[in-house]
């Protein structure tokens, strides 16, 4: 078989931290973590034409993360993130910047042929532009079994459309969300209230998904098959802040499944990983080797 990839797809950009500014964005966190797995990722984004892009550019390179990363005559993208007492970051996400703008070029369409799994949100998506991107990534990738593409929904501010959600929910596979967007989604398309698990259920079948992947925060969390259904609780850590730590639920929980394990396997070590990544300053610490060589 020629060689597979895992990608993330959409933004990167500079998560402007109280201590300081830190290269981010979901896909390449996403994409960072993979890789610590030992699996072979790829960010697939857009920078600006200026310094901002270049140091991006070097760190990308210090982190190891390799690409498709199209220079754009856009702004490259920051985020001011104020973190409260608890941890939680809120998000100030400037606009019309680069990765609103990535194009659909022939390097990112062959990549997109050797793509096993893909993670992509809808922010990345509330520009015209890199939303047609996005699907035509989607809607090239081989479909076979075996391939994932995962919707990480990722809700902010009120960069999403009703038509952004259901385009991305027709074309995944696994969907990945938290309580409080479900109840985004349930108000938007209607959803009946049937109680969490059954909603869950009900969109597996609406959206023939793989997995819906449901987290809630210190309540624990979910994974709902069609035909089983995980549940961990959410350990107990100190939290240095939660950047990030959704990200590497996902990357640890596709890694695990690129790998062979089992769905409860993949939920214990995305639990994990993400509880670690609390603990730490930032979207991408290293993660230690006794849960890397777990996938």
């Amino acid at each position: 078989m020629d060689r597979q990839f895992v990608v993330g797809l959409g933004e990167v950009l500079w998560d402007m931290l109280p201590e300081g500014k830190k290269m981010g964005g979901a896909p390449a966190n996403f994409a960072y973590h993979v890789s610590q797995f030992g699996l072979e990722s790829r960010v697939a984004s857009a920078i600006g034409r200026d310094a901002s892009g270049d140091e991006l550019l070097d760190h990308l390179r210090q982190k190891s993360l390799q690409g498709v990363v199209e220079r754009v005559d856009y702004p490259t993208g920051s985020v001011g993130v104020e973190v409260d007492e608890k941890g939680v970051p809120r998000y100030d996400i400037r606009e019309d910047v680069a990765w609103d703008h990535i194009p659909f070029t022939p390097r990112l369409e062959e990549l997109a042929r050797h793509t096993q799994a893909v993670c992509f949100g809808s922010l990345a998506q509330r520009h015209s532009a890199s939303r047609s991107t996005i699907q035509q990534f989607l809607d090239t990738m081989p479909e076979e079994e075996g391939r994932y593409k995962i919707f990480d929904i990722n809700l902010r501010q009120n960069f999403y459309t009703p038509e952004i959600l259901l385009s991305s929910l027709q074309r995944c596979n696994i969907l990945k969300i938290n309580d409080e967007e479900l109840d985004v989604i349930s108000r938007i398309f209607g959803l009946p209230d049937t109680g969490v698990q059954k909603k869950c259920h009900g969109m597996l079948e609406k959206y023939d998904l793989k997995a819906l992947i449901l987290t809630c925060g210190t309540q624990g969390s979910f994974v709902f098959t069609p035909d089983d259904t995980s549940f961990q609780n959410t350990p107990k850590v100190e939290v240095a802040d939660t950047v990030g730590a959704g990200d590497s639920f996902t990357a640890a929980f596709t890694a695990a499944l690129l790998t062979g394990r089992d769905l409860h396997e993949a939920h214990r070590l995305a639990v994990e990983v993400s509880a670690y990544v609390c603990t730490q300053s930032g979207a991408m610490p290293v993660l230690p080797q006794r849960l890397t060589e777990r996938a």
